[in-house]
């Protein structure tokens, strides 16, 4: 596709010629003037920092404590506290542009970086798995430890998107798949494990904090023996450049390039991750930036300039989005917010930036999994009533399954207000959680179907265009900006659809070129959800910290807590959502083959293509205040229906319905009773099934 093509035109060194040709003398002075000037910015950049903290000494202060004329404690507050601060965001700042430059080098794509290629949520899982039990390690031993889960989730990534050279969108949408799951996963243990892993939440979004030197100086030889070693590789990195083959033909061992590359590159995430948690996306727009400033100093494109260029971009850009959050918001109300958000915000901004630079890539071709034939209509009608069983009979267990399990006939009693008060008491604490599970995974569902035939692509879902991330951070908005103790199940309701409105306008607007193109609308809605994933962890982190694992477990999707009244409006809108795709169902039919089918036969494409994806909207920002955020649902309920009953949408509509409320209640059964009386969120429960699903598709679709 074109959109890919330009996408490479970022990363690509430059012509064949010249990769293979030495840098010369102007390019010797070009590349050294550049490392100059990003060290010198550094330097500038690092003298601000240290004058930022939560003290009252100030420049003046620690100038005279240089120069030996100041007070002792300037010179503790210096390298008991700021210090350390600096040292670290330099250390991680400068691994994670190396490593981002070594992915996107190795893959051939621009978007390829830790975040994108799940390193970092691999690393955090392992050593939130270890603080989780208990288990109390060495630095050393912690690194190895995350280094096993980077290295683990990077070939689980590049294996499902096809190696190097894979379209953007598929590798984009793989790291996305696994990055879900090991967050599903990561999320799991610290609301099980919530006292051994308190410390974690804000640690995982990035904190700079440190006790002392200690840990620095523990990752920082590590550090440099990894970007020393990726210097060795640069010529190799240079030439790889210009395709596998014709490196392999100017002797290069691709292969064991690839696997060195890969192995320091998650050596250096391991130990950014280890040092400072996971700082978002600083692998992804520090190489892209100096990438981009090559076709001012051409010098930057050869790897033994551009990846110390990378790390001294990285480094730059942690520091100054350090000190510029504690300018802003005071260094008292800075030391909570992690330095990580910003720079997620930061990326998410650079990864739509790069989606945009991509021109129109005509009519978009579906993958092999979206490509299913007819099904008979007696097979309809037998997955038609076999679903609207298995409906009902998740409906019926949800009502008897609990910490206690009740039987069928108590379910009578309770509808005629008869029988034990406890098992009223039960009874009625259960069935709005069923309804709300039900009907927020038939929306999901529903909303999942539309999204995936207008963009045609069976892998997208609400979630990964950003727009149940924007209802999430409307949603905490109302909650964390109420003066209330707990503000009405309206506002909290308002909240969400306005969030979801605006993140798909948003998405939309900025997707829309002459024309909407499908894999630029599904880049920045994952831009889009990367965002509101940071800004509600900005929220969360500002919020009272007795309301966050509350808020944070309701995130995760959960029905605990649930009244009828919150599961009106899902059931409003899906009243009002069903009939309409029922009608739309043959231009929906069109849509999802390509772009001029539909015009030639005089659907305004354009007009319901927008009707759609505002109903698609509507449908998961009610889910979101029904049940919180829940993920994968959309993807899996619509690619089951098509599976069984065929692509046509007056068939798979119906039954994704049917299944997307089967998915959910069935995970919030299972939540509710597999560890009882302790729950896992509905949400985790399906991110835990639907992301190996993902990867399943993905895996099928490279045929």
């Amino acid at each position: 596709m074109v959109v890919e093509q330009r996408l490479r035109e970022t990363r690509t060194p430059g012509s064949a010629e010249a990769t293979q040709q030495g840098l010369g003398r102007v390019g010797v002075l070009g590349g050294t003037g550049a490392l100059l000037l990003l060290a010198a910015s550094l330097v500038v950049v690092s003298g601000w920092h240290l004058t930022q903290g939560t003290s009252a000494i100030g420049a003046g202060d620690l100038l005279r404590w240089a120069v030996g004329e100041g007070t002792s404690d300037a010179g503790n507050i210096l390298l008991g506290s700021r210090v350390p601060r600096l040292a670290a965001g330099i250390a991680v700042g400068f691994a994670l542009g190396v490593a981002g430059a070594l992915f996107q080098s190795l893959a051939r794509n621009a978007l390829a970086s830790p975040d994108t290629l799940a390193v970092t949520g691999g690393a955090y899982l392992a050593v939130t798995t270890v603080a989780a039990f208990g288990l109390s390690v060495p630095l050393w031993a912690s690194g190895l430890t995350a280094f096993v889960g980077g290295i683990v989730a990077a070939g689980v990534v590049l294996g499902l998107a096809g190696g190097a050279g894979t379209s953007t969108t598929r590798l984009v949408l793989a790291g996305s798949a696994v990055a879900l799951a090991l967050q599903a996963a990561t999320s799991t243990l610290l609301i099980l494990f919530d006292e051994e892993t308190t410390s974690l939440f804000a640690w995982g979004s990035g904190s700079l904090s440190q006790l002392g030197l200690d840990a620095f100086q523990q990752a920082a030889p590590v550090v440099v023996l990894a970007t020393a070693g990726a210097l060795l590789l640069a010529r190799r990195l240079d030439l790889l450049s210009i395709g596998d083959d014709s490196a392999a033909v100017l002797g290069v061992p691709v292969r064991r390039t690839r696997a060195l590359g890969t192995i320091l590159a998650v050596l250096l995430t391991a130990a950014s991750v280890t040092l400072a948690g996971p700082i978002g996306f600083v692998g992804l727009f520090a190489p892209v930036i100096v990438r981009l400033l090559g076709s001012l100093v051409p010098a930057l494109h050869r790897h033994v300039i551009l990846i110390p260029a990378a790390g001294l971009m990285g480094a730059l850009v942690v520091v100054l989005a350090d000190a510029l959050l504690r300018a802003f918001l005071g260094a008292d109300e800075a030391i909570s917010i992690p330095t990580g958000i910003t720079t997620t915000i930061a990326g998410a901004l650079v990864m739509i930036l790069l989606a945009r630079r991509g021109r129109d890539s005509g009519p978009a071709k579906q993958p092999p999994a979206a490509r299913v034939g007819l099904r008979s209509r007696r097979r309809f009608v037998l997955v038609l009533v076999l679903a609207t069983a298995a409906a009902g009979g998740v409906v019926l267990l949800g009502l008897l399954g609990g910490d206690t399990w009740l039987r069928t006939g108590d379910i009578g009693l309770w509808l005629n207000d008869e029988g034990n008060p406890l098992i009223r008491f039960a009874l009625d604490e259960r069935a709005p959680r069923v309804a709300a599970a039900v009907l927020g995974g038939a929306a999901l569902a529903l909303s999942g179907s539309l999204v995936q035939s207008t963009c045609r692509n069976p892998l997208a879902e609400p979630g990964i265009l950003g727009i149940t991330g924007g209802a999430g951070v409307g949603a905490v908005v109302v909650v964390t900006g109420s003066v209330t103790a707990a503000p009405s199940n309206n506002a909290v309701l308002l909240g969400a659809v306005i969030g979801a409105l605006v993140s798909f306008l948003l998405v939309y607007g900025l997707a829309w070129r002459h024309g909407l193109d499908a894999d630029r609308l599904l880049l920045i809605g994952i831009a889009t959800w990367y965002g509101a994933a940071a800004l509600t962890t900005f929220l969360l982190v500002r919020s009272n910290p007795w309301d966050t694992p509350r808020i944070y477990t309701w995130l995760s999707g959960t029905t605990y807590g649930r009244t009828f009244d919150q599961v009106q409006p899902v059931a409003i809108v899906l009243a009002l959502a069903i009939p309409l795709a029922w009608v739309v169902r043959r231009e929906l039919d069109l849509l999802a083959l390509d772009e001029d089918t539909p015009r030639l036969v005089g659907v305004g494409l354009e007009r319901v293509r927008l009707l759609v994806l505002v109903a698609a909207a509507l449908l998961a920002a009610t889910s979101v205040a029904a049940v919180g955020v829940v993920g994968f649902v959309g993807l899996v309920a619509p690619h089951m229906a098509r599976a069984l009953v065929g692509g046509r949408h007056s068939r798979s509509l119906p039954v994704a319905v049917l299944i997307g409320a089967v998915l959910l209640g069935a995970a919030d059964l299972v939540g509710r009773t597999v560890i009882a009386p302790a729950q896992v969120p509905a949400g985790l429960v399906v991110a835990l099934i639907g992301a190996p699903y993902f990867v399943y598709l993905l895996a099928r679709s490279r045929a």
